[in-house]
């Protein structure tokens, strides 16, 4: 069971204020024993009375105290003294209880008194903690990472604090914005020359006075250059996915993978698979560009290592606070020992590295890290009968 810092500090002042009390009314207590004790030199009496009959105390000159003991007052004396004895031992013994017994019940009542102020107290120390804990969640749920705590208090450690988490904002601030510059900067780097790749083969592809070596080579080349394509977008992606999605916004996880469906209908159609969908609604939130890439390298996935005459079933469901992506399709037997390695960068089933149109392995890989970036897991089993199963799970979001 997690108890908060406020409620511990309340606990710690009670029990240090009960421990304190419980010291002192011990002390308390033998003072008490002691002051009842009897004190010699204190002056004689002058008569004992016991019985109704008063009787003259011992001397304390030896030769008259044997003298008195040689009377018939010895007697009576050693009587009377025995009984003032008893009644001094039991006022004494009842005193102490009474002290320890009324001392105890005000002490606990005091230790309750003393936890309710630490509480107090601790809920007016830790005010500016509070106010900073809100500060960061509002920056953390939010692309705006220019927000700072700007704590306006003493130079004190909450002060000290709140400057550090500043300054650990701002370093984020700026590694967030070269990464976001360098990710721009690299896709059109990147890109540009593949573009005119494509386009210059393309032309000298479509030129009349082309030959048939060279449109096979430049078809050849088109399929290289496609995948390489392929390849920087699917590195973009994974570097995109990487990061923990600060924005959520809500969407239905059931309306992304009919979009994506529809698209991929083309290619199963080309591939001879049969897709079946059954898409019940699946609220979630998140980047919705980032889920729809998640789905669709699902899907392609699945048509892709699949074989003529296959099928791919795609589902979504919601539970109790979580949605649920399940593609399932038929192809090759998966062997168990496999299934954590597909989701490795560069990784490919049965070591296929040659065919292009099975994608660069980082289709799975991109899957894992935008999930995790969704708060989401994947798992994959594979199917008895040949292919695999995976499973996206995703935070439900009430729309």
């Amino acid at each position: 069971m997690k108890t908060s810092v406020r409620l511990r500090f309340a606990l710690a002042c009670g029990v240090v204020f009960v421990l304190v009390g419980a010291v002192l009314l011990v002390a308390v207590s033998f003072v008490v024993r002691q002051s009842l004790e009897p004190r010699d030199g204190l002056r004689r009496p002058e008569f004992i009375t016991v019985a109704g009959k008063r009787y003259v105390p011992p001397p304390t000159d030896a030769y008259a105290l044997k003298m008195f003991y040689s009377s018939g007052q010895s007697d009576a004396y050693y009587v009377a003294q025995q009984r003032v004895a008893q009644v001094r031992r039991v006022y004494q013994r009842d005193t102490v209880k009474n002290v320890l017994t009324v001392g105890g019940l005000g002490l606990l009542a005091a230790g309750g008194l003393a936890t309710a102020a630490g509480w107090r107290v601790a809920g007016w120390v830790i005010r500016p903690v509070r106010s900073m804990t809100a500060s960061v969640r509002q920056v953390a749920q939010s692309h705006d990472l220019a927000e700072r705590i700007a704590h306006d208090g003493p130079q004190d450690e909450i002060k000290e604090l709140a400057d550090v988490i500043d300054g650990v904002l701002g370093r984020l601030a700026r590694s967030y914005d070269g990464q976001r510059r360098f990710i721009a900067n690299a896709s059109h780097e990147l890109r540009t020359p593949l573009t005119i790749n494509r386009t210059l083969v393309d032309v000298a592809v479509r030129r009349p006075d082309a030959t048939e070596d060279v449109r096979r080579l430049g078809e050849s080349l088109l399929v290289v250059n496609t995948r390489h394509e392929r390849l920087i977008d699917a590195l973009l992606a994974l570097s995109e996915g990487e990061r923990t999605v600060l924005e959520r916004r809500p969407f239905d996880l059931a309306d992304v993978v009919e979009h994506v469906l529809d698209l991929a209908a083309e290619e199963a159609g080309d591939s001879e698979v049969t897709v079946h969908r059954l898409l019940d609604p699946a609220p979630t939130a998140g980047e919705a560009v980032l889920v729809e890439r998640l789905a669709q390298n699902l899907v392609e996935n699945a048509i892709r290592h699949n074989h003529p005459g296959g099928e791919v079933w795609v589902s979504t469901r919601q539970r109790a606070d979580r949605v649920e992506l399940v593609v399932a399709n038929t192809g090759l037997p998966v062997p168990p020992y496999e299934i954590e390695t597909i989701f490795e960068p560069f990784r490919r089933l049965h070591g296929d590295r040659l065919r292009s149109d099975r994608g660069s392995g980082l289709g799975l890989s991109i899957v894992r890290v935008v999930a995790e970036a969704h708060g989401g897991d994947v798992t994959a089993s594979p199917r008895e009968e040949g292919g695999l199963t995976i499973a996206v799970e995703l935070p439900r979001e009430r729309l």
